[in-house]
């Protein structure tokens, strides 16, 4: 860096960026000179890393106005702090909405470009495109605007890195993060084909990883939009060849404006072996010569960069870069499905901390925890409790099937000897380090459990008296029976009893009838 500024040639050019309030400036100046006891230093770079120090200055805008550039800044509503990357297309800017303090991406089409009817198109072709989607792994859009002949796009900003040069930092990917990585990239491109948009330059540069490991997809600058009565930039201007070269389709190398959604998933598998490899299938070669690689040969395999490579991922990323289109998966929802059965399969096991012959955990694949519990006197953590089985009434192991879910409380007995847990408090004489398992976590067990010690709330016979439920409930439905039997019975007596009272009642009448009738006499 060439030292042509003094110190007060600095801060004029700091003065006329407008960067920094004039209040702001004169307070970091009062600073500075009070920590180095009144000297004012000949050179501008301690002045520069002063007020990157205070936040007044990023360091992208420092280095700019000691090579003597106060200008450029500002754009429209926004302030830029720093160039996030640059192409033969555009530049893109980290900038800060003046007002609201909220960080962006600003998308800047180089000045040189805007005479050039395909560019500018194309630049708002992208605009239009990242518009109409609104996905969780696609960088949104804003807005679109101008200020004179600067046109720029606003965007989502993503804190992270492309996966390109995340490899070229670290190095191939771990299996299982490579396979989520295009898993989620695969679900944003779905939803866009969904869409009738074709992405057509997917590649390791234009899938972002934020700071939560989530994919975003940006620079949708060549999609294609299959819509009916709608015309390719692509054939307007008379570009066959579109995308880049290390991940381009055999049949985009062809004709760019008569692919489909398939080209998305030749050039997303090709993503996939730089991650695995580190490297593109063809890494070598003139531009023509990698083109004409991809519509004749199969890259090497991966297992020569990577041995210790799962054969599936292998067979996945190979069916994703085969040469005809029909001999891929057909869609990007099978690649994401293939992939996540994939991840599912490769889980580890999440078990408990084990405790020596007395409580081994494992984690099923429903969900669920089997707890093998024996008689033996060891002891588990679970939370600020310790967990230890109560003792058995046989010599044999028994088994008690917990939900690990919180709040449940199914229990299935394995076996007719299953005892009890007894969750209880350490005691102060029992040193920390004879304690199985962590305490950072907590388990919610859904099966009965006796809480013994200073704080028991729940007394054992609380938990025989749950025992006794089913049976309890036994004898109410057999009592109830009863007593509606009863009261059946006396009903029917009471009719029975009537009716006899009436049938005797007219055999007395018809008695009478029968009588002779007596005449007084005269």
């Amino acid at each position: 860096m060439a030292k042509t500024l003094s110190a007060k040639s600095f801060l004029e050019l700091v003065q006329r960026s407008k960067l920094v309030s004039e209040g702001q400036l004169q307070r970091a100046m009062a600073e500075f000179e009070q920590a180095r006891g009144g000297a004012w230093p000949q050179e501008p770079e301690p002045l520069a890393d002063h007020l990157v120090a205070a936040h007044l200055l990023t360091r992208w805008q420092a280095d700019n106005l000691l090579r003597g550039k106060y200008k450029g800044y500002f754009l429209g509503k926004f302030k830029l702090l720093g160039l996030l990357g640059s192409g033969g297309m555009s530049s893109v800017y980290l900038a800060e909405h003046t007002l609201m303090r909220r960080r962006q991406a600003i998308k800047v089409l180089p000045k040189k470009r805007v005479g050039d009817a395909s560019y500018l198109d194309r630049f708002k072709l992208e605009a239009l495109a990242t518009a109409a989607l609104d996905h969780p792994n696609i960088v949104r859009a804003y807005d679109i605007d101008q200020q004179g002949d600067i046109h720029y796009l606003v965007m989502e900003y993503v804190a992270g890195q492309d996966l390109q040069s995340l490899v070229v930092r670290d190095g191939p990917a771990e299996y299982e993060a490579a396979a989520a990585y295009i898993a989620q990239a695969a679900h944003a491109l779905q939803y866009a084909h969904d869409r009738r948009l074709i992405h057509r330059d997917v590649k390791p540069a234009n899938l972002l990883r934020d700071e939560h490991g989530t994919i975003k997809i940006l620079d949708l600058g060549l999609a294609l939009f299959s819509r009916d009565g709608e015309a390719s930039l692509t054939l307007l201007h008379n570009e066959n060849v579109l995308g880049t070269a290390d991940y381009l389709a055999p049949e985009q190398a062809l004709s760019s404006h008569d692919v489909d959604s398939r080209a998305d998933i030749y050039s997303l598998g090709c993503t996939f072996y730089y991650l695995l490899t580190g490297h593109p299938p063809f890494p070598t070669g003139t531009l023509a010569q990698r083109i004409a690689n991809h519509q004749t040969k199969m890259p090497p395999d991966i297992r020569r960069d990577r041995p210790d490579c799962p054969p599936e991922l292998v067979e996945i990323c190979v069916k994703m870069m085969q040469k005809h289109p029909s001999q891929r998966y057909q869609t990007m929802r099978d690649v994401a499905d293939v992939l996540e059965r994939w991840l599912a399969e490769r889980q580890p096991a999440v078990p408990l901390p084990p405790a020596p012959a007395a409580i081994g955990v494992a984690a099923t694949s429903a969900g669920r925890c089997d707890i093998p519990v024996t008689a033996s006197e060891g002891r588990h953590r679970v939370g600020s409790h310790v967990l230890e089985p109560l003792p058995a009434t046989t010599p044999d192991a028994a088994h008690a099937t917990i939900a690990a879910t919180a709040g449940a409380t199914t229990r299935e007995d394995r076996g007719p000897a299953s005892p009890i847990i007894q969750l209880r408090e350490p005691s102060s004489e029992e040193p920390e380090d004879q304690m199985d398992g962590s305490d950072s976590g907590r388990l919610d067990l859904g099966i009965e459990i006796v809480t013994t010690g200073p704080s028991s709330r729940r007394p054992r016979a609380a938990i025989d008296q749950r025992r006794d439920h089913p049976r309890r409930l036994v004898y109410v439905l057999v009592l109830g029976i009863a007593a509606i039997g009863l009261t059946v019975a006396l009903v029917l007596a009471i009719r029975w009893w009537s009716s006899g009272a009436s049938i005797r009642e007219d055999s007395a009448v018809r008695a009478l009838d029968r009588r002779p009738i007596v005449r007084p006499r005269d």
